[in-house]
């Protein structure tokens, strides 16, 4: 289902988590669980990875993860702000140490000027620090940005959890 290159990022990741007792977990938009359905290629990932919420709607945003539909009006869904509240809502609402979110335009249509399809916006969040996000624009097809996303996304994770 996933790639090689995916598949040992995510076993590099839990064994790194692991290690340190750390849990994670995702908020995903654009991906539709894909990053959490990557780590949990791997058995045995549960002692790591506490959960993954699907929030592909606005209302799913607003109602899972406490991300403020006015938020979401001013910026955008694909947006620092949205993607900085989805992390820490998903902070919030697991057992997780650290959470990772995406939220972004793969197309093939949904893309503006301001945000042309490809662009994908990443916020983490961890206890005691304020959200961070970052802005990658991939490109490509839908299953190639997805893809990338996930990617992106576990590099971003991999990085946080070896910053600890």
């Amino acid at each position: 289902m996933f790639d090689s290159n995916l598949i040992r990022a995510a076993t590099a990741l839990l064994a790194e988590c692991r290690s340190r007792g750390l849990m994670l977990a995702t908020a995903e938009s654009c991906t539709g669980g894909l990053i959490a359905g990557v780590l949990t290629e791997i058995a045995g990932s549960s002692d790591v990875l506490d959960r993954g919420f699907v929030t592909y709607s606005n209302a799913a945003k607003s109602d899972m993860l406490g991300v403020p539909p006015e938020l979401i009006e001013a910026n955008g869904a694909v947006s620092s702000p949205v993607a900085a509240s989805m992390a820490a809502g998903a902070l919030l609402r697991s057992r997780a140490a650290l959470t990772v979110a995406v939220t972004g335009v793969a197309g093939p249509g949904g893309g503006s000027e301001s945000k042309p399809v490809g662009t994908v916006w990443f916020g983490l969040a961890s206890h005691g620090a304020s959200p961070s996000t970052q802005c990658q624009v991939f490109s490509g097809d839908r299953t190639a940005i997805r893809r990338a996303t996930v990617a992106h996304a576990l590099v971003m994770l991999d990085a946080a959890v070896k910053g600890r």
